[in-house]
Order: structure tokens, then C-alpha cells, then sequence
């Protein structure tokens, strides 16, 4: 029976279609294409332009498609814009998903699966974070996933529909295939960042906060393909089809590499020097956030085979040349 996939037209969302297309799913995708692109959607999956927000619409998507699942990975996702203007997101990534919530549990669609973060979790050090760490969210956007993750826990003990929230930590890289990536323009993702300054996009990179307790001053952060996590998503629905439990896990690799780290593998992969300038902090920003994914290994099944920062760049380069070529045709 056909997956909705919504925000399906943006960056990890449009892996996903081509996931589920390559393993012979039926797609729809629901996207108000605020940062989304329709190109980006796989031609063989259905396209609905609208708001997760939108119960009437929802509804009727979820009843003339007999969807018998829902991935949900429409919401907005940067932490200073969150900051600055919490009640958006709170707007956005709450309360619409309430709202998409409804609609599922009305229309007695049995499997959600949840675009979680590990934002939820705050500033815990420099060790691996498993799933029994304390959540303290330390932005507005950490903690509208978090109330996501209650709102499913709460309405699935009392209705009849089992869940998977998947916490994923930096998200990077493009496919293999070059079907797809990153391409929502003014992006603050630091890898996307990178390889657009290598490549002449930006005449610079900026680098917030060098006085951080890790080895070189600068953030630690897990890096994981955007390939492998799609296909954790897959493997999950999976495991809800065969009647699994509701779980919560987190998706990365276990390794953290500082923002230096990142920069000089760009430009070595690249072959392009750059300029690289030092700033203060930014606002919400953890010091450190790196994975521990036994669980996810374990309850899916799930083998990583992409989890090499060198390659993460490089498919991530390929995909923005791939663009500049696009946007000058």
C-alpha cells in the first residue's frame, strides 16, 4: 500500500522517495515546496502541493490513496533562526504535526515514522549519547521535535497505531546516484557550506566559536550520509509492517569530527584552498553531539555502508557541481 512522504520534495525527504521507489513502494509526497523543489520529487511517486497543517486536505490525501503509512519529515530545522523566532517553529513543527496527527489516527493509518533530532538532547559532552540520556533541548527547535516525540508516545497508547522517531544527528552528503541533495539555497548546513565556498559560491566560511573544550576549539558533530539514514527510515518501516514495537533510536555513526576536521577534508577532497574566518559563538549551538547507534543497528538491522566523511564530501561536491551546471543552463 502507498507511503506518504511529507516534505518529500526537500533534501532528505526527496532521498527517501528514491528509496522507497527503489524497493518498490508506492509514493505520494506532501509539500508546500517552502524550501522544497518539485524536480527534486522521483517522477514516479505522486506529487500534492500543501501544508501538513491543512486537516481537509490530509484527510482526503490519506482516504483516496489508501496511504497505509506516513514518514514525516516536514518541519524547519535551523537552530538560530529557531532562537530568534521560536513561536515559528513551535507553529511549524508542533502544531502542524498535531494537526497531521489527527488526520492519521481519523483515517486509521496504522505506521508513522518520525523525522526526529538529536537536538533533543542538548549539551551532553564530548561521549557518544545513547537514547537513555536525559532530554534538555537547548533551542526552540530541539524541543518542538521533542514535544513531537510526546505527542506520538501520548496518542499511541491510546489509539491504534505504532510508531519510530529516529534521532539523527548531522545529516550530509547527496546521492550516489546524483538524483538528488542539498539544494535549498542559503542553507547553514556546515558541509553543504563548505563545499559551496570550494567551489566559489561563497567567498568565504564562517566558523562559530574556537574556544569550545574539544581538541582543536571548534564543535564536534557526527556526520552521517544522507543515503544511510534514508535507508534506516526504510528498514523501520519495515519492522513496523512486521508488527514491531514503537521505538525511539538515534542514527549516526558514533564519530564526531570538528568543524576543522570537515574544512580541511573539503579542501582536500575539493583540491581547493579557501578562506576559513573565525566568529563568536552562535546561540544553541552544543558543544558536542555524537550518536550511539547500537540501537538502531540492533532493532533494524540497519548496516551503514557509506559512513566515510571523505566520501560524504565528495558525493556532497559532485551534487553542488551538479547544481551549478543546472542553474546555468
Amino acid at each position: 500500500m502507498p507511503v506518504l512522504v511529507t516534505g518529500g520534495a526537500g533534501y532528505i525527504g526527496s532521498h527517501m522517495v528514491w528509496e522507497l521507489i527503489d524497493h518498490g513502494e508506492d509514493v505520494v509526497v506532501l509539500d508546500r515546496l517552502s524550501t522544497g523543489f518539485d524536480w527534486a520529487v522521483a517522477p514516479e511517486a505522486g506529487l500534492v502541493v500543501g501544508d501538513i497543517g491543512e486537516y481537509e486536505l490530509v484527510a482526503k490525501l490519506l482516504r483516496d490513496h489508501k496511504i497505509d503509512s506516513v514518514i514525516h519529515f516536514a518541519g524547519s530545522i535551523v537552530v538560530p533562526e529557531s532562537v530568534s523566532d521560536p513561536l515559528a517553529y513551535y507553529e511549524n513543527n508542533t502544531g502542524k504535526t498535531r494537526t497531521l496527527l489527527q488526520a492519521v489516527i481519523d483515517a486509521r493509518v496504522p505506521h508513522f515514522i518520525f523525522s526526529s533530532t538529536a537536538a533533543v538532547y542538548g549539551n551532553q559532552g564530548s561521549e557518544p549519547i545513547s537514547e537513555e540520556a536525559v532530554t534538555m533541548p537547548e533551542s526552540p527547535y530541539g524541543r518542538s521535535k521533542l514535544m513531537t516525540e510526546w505527542m506520538l508516545a501520548d496518542a499511541s497508547r491510546a489509539h491504534d497505531f505504532s510508531y519510530t522517531a529516529l534521532r539523527y544527528f548531522n545529516v550530509a552528503g547527496a546521492d550516489p546516484k546524483g538524483r538528488t541533495g542539498q539544494s535549498t539555497a542559503g542553507t547553514t548546513h556546515l558541509i553543504k557550506v563548505a563545499c559551496e565556498t570550494a567551489l566559489g559560491k561563497r567567498e568565504a566560511i564562517g566558523v562559530f566559536g574556537s574556544d569550545y573544550e574539544t581538541p582543536d576549539g571548534t564543535c564536534l558533530r557526527d556526520y552521517i550520509h544522507v543515503s544511510d539514514l534514508v535507508q534506516a527510515h526504510r528498514l523501520a518501516l519495515d519492522r513496523l509492517r512486521r508488527g514491531g514495537a514503537n521505538l525511539v533510536a538515534n542514527c549516526g555513526y558514533g564519530r564526531g569530527y570538528s568543524v576543522l576536521e570537515v574544512i580541511d577534508a573539503v579542501k582536500r577532497v575539493s583540491g581547493n584552498d579557501f578562506t576559513v574566518r573565525m566568529s563568536d559563538r552562535r546561540p544553541g549551538d552544543p558543544v558536542a553531539i555524537v550518536a550511539r547507534g547500537d540501537l538502531a543497528r540492533r532493532e533494524l538491522e540497519w548496516e551503514p555502508k557509506l559512513n566515510s566523511l571523505d566520501g560524504i564530501v565528495r558525493d556532497a561536491l559532485a551534487w553542488e557541481q551538479s547544481l551549478m551546471r543546472r542553474n546555468h543552463r
